[in-house]
Formats: structure tokens, C-alpha cells, sequence
């Protein structure tokens, strides 16, 4: 069962959204608290709070999609590079096969 949050966003099919909430309440939890047992002021303490959820959650938002794009980037040159190892392994074109004089004059 899905849970949308905000209304749009489906927190359990989307990369990076689940962990990006946690971390972002985690954060807001900590500065909220942390700024009132220092200041001892509520409403100051849970606006603190409200803004360090929006940047922790946006924050590690972008850096979790930065690399989960590097990664698919990484897999689709692993994947291009193994298709082409099969596909030119054993022919002449492929750049581990180290041609001999003999194999020169021939071909």
C-alpha cells in the first residue's frame, strides 16, 4: 500500500523519496530540539525545525538522485561494454587479441 505525501508524491515507488522523509524528520527533530533546550522558545524553535526539515529533506534528495543517475549511467556502459565484449570477442576486432607478423600479412 502506497503513502503519498503532499498529496503528489508516492513515497513508496519513488527513488530516493522514502529515505529523503526520514532524514529530513530525523534533521527537523534534532534542530527543533536542539534550538529549544537552547533558546527555550517554541515558536522559534518549531519554525527551526520546519526549515531544517525542508533542507535536509531536499538536500538529500538531490544528492541520493545525483547518484542514483550515476549509477544508471555506470550500468549503461557496463552494459554496452559487455554487449560489445560478446559481440567482437574472437573476431579481429577485438583489442585483446594480440595479432601476430603472420596474422598481419593475412589479413
Amino acid at each position: 500500500q502506497s503513502f503519498k505525501l503532499f498529496g503528489f508524491l508516492d513515497v513508496k515507488n519513488t527513488p530516493c523519496a522514502r529515505e529523503s522523509v526520514l532524514y529530513g524528520s530525523l534533521g527537523a527533530l534534532v534542530m527543533g530540539l536542539g534550538h529549544f533546550l537552547a533558546t527555550s522558545r517554541v515558536k522559534r524553535s518549531c519554525d527551526v525545525a520546519v526549515g531544517s526539515y525542508i533542507c535536509t529533506m531536499l538536500g538529500y534528495w538531490f544528492y541520493c538522485r545525483y547518484n542514483l543517475a550515476q549509477q544508471r549511467i555506470r550500468q549503461r556502459m557496463l552494459k554496452e561494454g559487455m554487449k560489445n565484449r560478446i559481440l567482437f570477442e574472437g573476431s579481429y576486432l577485438d583489442p585483446e587479441k594480440k595479432q601476430t607478423g603472420s596474422e598481419r600479412s593475412n589479413s
